[in-house]
C-alpha cells in the first residue's frame, strides 16, 4: 500500500507543531536577551549613579501621596518601581547590603553595574557566559584575599576613637554631614550600651520629633517614649522621681461593660447590687497589688483607666497604658524589669525595675517620659528633631547606616581606606594577577579591574572635578610603595591618604559588597531565557490602575519580548520602559 503524498493529511511526512508552553506565554531568549539584561541593569545604575559619596546629589521621589528626598541607594531602590525583572537583582543586592552592613548600597549597585558593562563587549563577541562568569569569580577571589592582606588592625585602646570615625565617615555623604560631630558620638555612646555579645539594634531607639533646629537633638543614655494616651487625673500625677521603681505590666487597669449577649440572673433585687461591688473589689483589688510592691511608675502595654489613674494619681505614683511593645520591652532591658502578667505575687525580688531618675519633660510640642541613670542599661534613645519631615526621615536612615558601621566596626578592628583608596589598589592589584594569566580570565580579570575603578571615578565627577585626571593621578600613586591608601579628595581638586586623613570604612563592609556586587553579576551573567507565563484571564484591575492585559505588555517590552527582536543596544525599548 502506498503511503499518502508528503504534506498531505494523514501522511507521515508532515511535521505537527508541537505545543509546549500556554498561548501568550513570551519567551526572551539568547545572547540577545543577555544584552538586554545587562542594557537594563545599566538604567538602573544611572538612576543611583549621582548619589555617592560626600558630593552626591538627592533624589525626589513622589508615589501620588507621599514625597521622600533621599541619596540612600537602598531607598531609592526600594521606591522604584522597576519593571524589568533581572533588573530587579540589583534592587535586591541593595536592600539586602542595606540589611546585612547598613551603608555601601549605592557602592555595591554600581560595582555589579560596571562589572557587567566591562565584561558586555565579550558577550557581544561570542564568549561564553560560563566563562565570563567563572572569571569574575576568579577574580573577586583574588581581590578578597588582597583586601585580607591590606586592611590595618587598630588598636583595641583606640576602640572608641576608631568608631566615632567610622561613624563619622558614614555620615560624610548624608544630609547631616555638617553635625557629624554631634551624631558621631551619639551613635558610638548608642553602640557602646548594647550588650557587646548580642549588638541588638532594635534595642537602640530613635525618636523623631518635628520641630526645632537639628542640633536640638539629643542622646538619653536609657530610654525614651512618647507619652502615651491618658485619662481624666493624669494632670495630678506626680512627674519626676529619684531612686524610681518602675513595673511593667501586660494586665488591663480597666473597668470593663459586659460583652454581648452576656446576662447575669438574680432571685432577689438586692443581689445586684453585691454584683457590682464584686467588679469594683476586682479592679481595687489589682490596684492596691501595684501600690503594696512599693513601685512609683506603673507602665502597662494594654489600657490604664480613669479610674486607675486617679487612684495612683491620691497615692503619688506615675501611670502610663498603651505603651508600644518595644519601648516596653527596651524599659525592661534598662531597669531589669520584669513583664508581669498578674498582680498576684508582686512582691518576689526581681519583679521591679530601678532607674536613677525617672522625668516627664517636654520636648518641642510633644510629651516625653525619659528614664536615666539605670543600672542594667542595655539600651539607648536618639531623640532627632528637624524642621521638615522629610528632613527628619532622611536624618533618621543616615544615623540607621552610621549605627550599623559601627555595630561592624565593634564586632572587627579591622579597617580600610575610603574615598575609593581601597579599589583602587585592588585594582592594580587584579591587573597585575590577571597578566599572570593566559587565556580568556586575563580578558576578564582586566576587564573587573577596569570596573572597580568606577568608584573614585564617580566619586570625582560627583565632586565637579576632571574624573580623567584624578583617575591617572591616582593610578600613578598606586604604583608607588608609599601611595596604598591614597584616594580622591572631594574637597580640593586632588588625591589624600585617606587613611591618615581618617576617612576610613570597615574592611567587612567592602568585602561584604565586593561579593555582593559579584554574585548579582554572575546571576545576571547566567540568564539566557526569560518566561514569562500568562496570569489569569479574570477581569479586574491590578495595582497602578492597570489591568492585568497593560501589566503584561509593559513587562513584555522591558523583557525585550518577541524571541530574538529584543532589544541589542543602549537605549532599547526595555531600558526606555524603566522607571
Amino acid at each position: 500500500m502506498m503511503a499518502p503524498p508528503r504534506g498531505m493529511p494523514g501522511g507521515y511526512g508532515q511535521q505537527p507543531g508541537i505545543i509546549l508552553l500556554r498561548e501568550g506565554t513570551d519567551t526572551s531568549q539568547g545572547k540577545a536577551q543577555l544584552i538586554s539584561n545587562i542594557n537594563a541593569c545599566g538604567a538602573v545604575v544611572d538612576a543611583v549613579r549621582s548619589t555617592l559619596g560626600p558630593r552626591g546629589m538627592d533624589k525626589l521621589m513622589y508615589d501620588g501621596t507621599k514625597v521622600t528626598i533621599s541619596n540612600d541607594g537602598a531607598t531609592i531602590m526600594k521606591l522604584l518601581d522597576i519593571v524589568h525583572p533581572a533588573a530587579r537583582v540589583l534592587a535586591e543586592i541593595s536592600m539586602s547590603q542595606d540589611s546585612e552592613v547598613g551603608d555601601g548600597t549605592t557602592s555595591v549597585v554600581l560595582l555589579a553595574g560596571e562589572m557587567l558593562k566591562q565584561v558586555k563587549p565579550f558577550v557581544e563577541d561570542g564568549l561564553h557566559p560560563q566563562t565570563i562568569a567563572r572569571g569574575v569569580r576568579k577574580a573577586v577571589g583574588l581581590i578578597s584575599k588582597r583586601l585580607a592582606e591590606v586592611a590595618v588592625d587598630m588598636p583595641p585602646d583606640q576602640r572608641r576613637r576608631r568608631l566615632e570615625i567610622l561613624a563619622g565617615t558614614a555620615l560624610n555623604s548624608k544630609l547631616i554631614a555638617n553635625y557629624k560631630d554631634l551624631f558621631a558620638p551619639m551613635v558610638v555612646d548608642a553602640v557602646i550600651a548594647l550588650d557587646p555579645l548580642l549588638l541588638d539594634l532594635k534595642l537602640v531607639g530613635v525618636k523623631k520629633v518635628p520641630g526645632g533646629s537639628v542640633t536640638d537633638s539629643f542622646f538619653v543614655q536609657g530610654v525614651a517614649f512618647k507619652k502615651t494616651f491618658s485619662y481624666a487625673g493624669f494632670e495630678q500625677m506626680t512627674k519626676s522621681f529619684d531612686n524610681a521603681k518602675v513595673l511593667c505590666l501586660n494586665v488591663e487597669l480597666e473597668l470593663k461593660s459586659e460583652k454581648e449577649n452576656a446576662e447575669v440572673r438574680i432571685s432577689d433585687p438586692d443581689d445586684y447590687q453585691s454584683i457590682v461591688d464584686a467588679e469594683w473589689k476586682i479592679i481595687y483589688d489589682k490596684l492596691a497589688l501595684c501600690v503594696e510592691c512599693g513601685a512609683n511608675v506603673v507602665l502597662s502595654k494594654l489600657p490604664i483607666g480613669d479610674l486607675a489613674t486617679q487612684y495612683f494619681a491620691d497615692r503619688g505614683l506615675f501611670c502610663a497604658g498603651r505603651v508600644a511593645a518595644d519601648d516596653l520591652g527596651r524599659v525592661c532591658k534598662a531597669t531589669g524589669a520584669v513583664i508581669q502578667t498578674s498582680v498576684q505575687d508582686m512582691d518576689r525580688p526581681g519583679v521591679l525595675g530601678l532607674c536613677a531618675h525617672f522625668e516627664e519633660k517636654q520636648v518641642g510640642g510633644e510629651r516625653y517620659n525619659v528614664f536615666t541613670g539605670c543600672p542594667a542599661a542595655k539600651t539607648a534613645t536618639i531623640v532627632l528633631r528637624g524642621g521638615s519631615e522629610q528632613f527628619i526621615e532622611e536624618s533618621h536612615r543616615s544615623i540607621h547606616d552610621a549605627l550599623m558601621i559601627a555595630k561592624r566596626g565593634a564586632g572587627d578592628s579591622r579597617v580600610v581606606g575610603g574615598g575609593g583608596a581601597v579599589e583602587m589598589e585592588l585594582s592594580r592589584y587584579l591587573r597585575v594577577e590577571g597578566l599572570k594569566c593566559d587565556g580568556k580570565d586575563q580578558l576578564v580579570l582586566c576587564a573587573v579591574a577596569k570596573a572597580l575603578e568606577v568608584i573614585p571615578t564617580q566619586l570625582a565627577q560627583n565632586s565637579g572635578f576632571d574624573p580623567t585626571d584624578i583617575l591617572n593621578a591616582l593610578r600613578k600613586k598606586h604604583l608607588d610603595e608609599d601611595g596604598l591608601w591614597y584616594g580622591v579628595d572631594c574637597d580640593n581638586e586632588g588625591i589624600q591618604d585617606t587613611l591618615e586623613k581618617e576617612i576610613w570604612e570597615p574592611a567587612l563592609n567592602k568585602a561584604n559588597s565586593l561579593l555582593a556586587a559579584c554574585e548579582a553579576a554572575c546571576v545576571i551573567l547566567k540568564i539566557d531565557e526569560t518566561v514569562r507565563n500568562p496570569r489569569s484571564q479574570d477581569p479586574g484591575a491590578a495595582a497602578g490602575g492597570q489591568t492585568l492585559q497593560q501589566q503584561h505588555a509593559r513587562t513584555s517590552q522591558a523583557m525585550g519580548g518577541r524571541g530574538m527582536a529584543g532589544m541589542m543596544g543602549r537605549g532599547g525599548r526595555g531600558v526606555r520602559r524603566l522607571k
